[in-house]
């Protein structure tokens, strides 16, 4: 996969960087996988705006994810790699020996035509899905549930990915793609491999336009709002607007959210970096 830098016949093309979508095989998803999505524009049940800068955007349908990967020991042949515009990873159309169809988050280097498997009996190779406690040490890992059978919560979106670095007891310690490191259960599941499509982050929208598209309106800047707006608002002349805070004056950029006594706090054994 790579990225593609657009010649600058128009002003919007200049700095637009694109994904070349080389490994995608087909541009028609699977209808009995498709969901409509309704649009909220930021209103609630009785219309009025609760949330800013929503609307708009492209028509688009939700594809079925498979994260739960629960057929365990039925063989599947993956027949297409395809975009989904809910997600920045790629995702892939399993066919299974049973007759039935899923979607799963494509981890990268999938081929079509490749057979994929789920649960204990499976191999560690790219695609297929293991509980932590069958996954050699050192593996790079991707999609992992929190609790058995919850369904895959870490380590979805573009080239994501985590390494298991050991297993002491009940729980295995992975390290995170934020540099933390905790305990998980090892009866969780992983699938191997890191997601696809890693240089996501290498794309340029080139125009304000491209934003529009995916739904999101301009935002109003915090120091451009009055006092009674915004907690930066206000000032004579162009004031800095003080400390960055939210609407609500909770502070950002440093502050701690985290609760002190969270509840998953003792399964963090090294936080991440700063």
């Amino acid at each position: 996969m790579a990225i593609r830098k657009l010649r600058p016949l128009t002003p919007g093309q200049r700095f637009k960087k694109v994904n070349d979508f080389a490994e995608l095989t087909t541009d028609k998803p699977e209808k009995s996988l498709l969901e409509a999505i309704s649009r909220t524009g930021g209103r609630n049940n009785t219309g009025k705006m609760t949330m800013r800068y929503i609307g708009g955007g492209h028509r688009k349908m939700y594809r079925v994810i498979d994260f739960k990967r629960e057929k365990f020991g039925v063989p599947g042949i993956v027949k297409t790699v395809e975009y989904d515009p809910n997600r920045s990873a790629f995702i892939s159309l399993v066919f299974y020996k049973d007759g039935e169809k899923r979607y799963i988050i494509a981890p990268e280097g999938i081929k079509v035509g490749q057979t994929i498997m789920s649960g204990e009996a499976a191999e560690p190779e790219v695609g297929n899905c293991l509980p932590l406690k069958n996954i050699p040490l050192g593996s790079m890992i991707h999609n992992i549930e929190l609790r058995p059978g919850q369904g895959a919560k870490m380590a979805r979106s573009a080239g994501t990915y985590c390494q298991l670095l050991a297993r002491d007891g009940k729980y295995a310690i992975v390290k995170m793609p934020s540099s933390e490191t905790r305990m998980i259960l090892s009866a969780c599941m992983a699938s191997i491999g890191k997601t696809s499509n890693p240089d996501h982050n290498q794309e340029d929208f080139g125009k304000a336009g491209k934003t529009r598209w995916l739904g999101r309106r301009p935002r109003t800047r915090p120091v451009a709002m009055n006092p009674v707006d915004h907690p930066m608002g206000g000032g004579e002349g162009r004031a800095s607007g003080g400390h960055p805070r939210s609407r609500k004056g909770k502070l950002a950029k440093g502050a701690k959210t985290r609760k002190v006594n969270h509840r998953t706090n003792k399964f963090i054994i090294e936080r991440r970096k700063k």
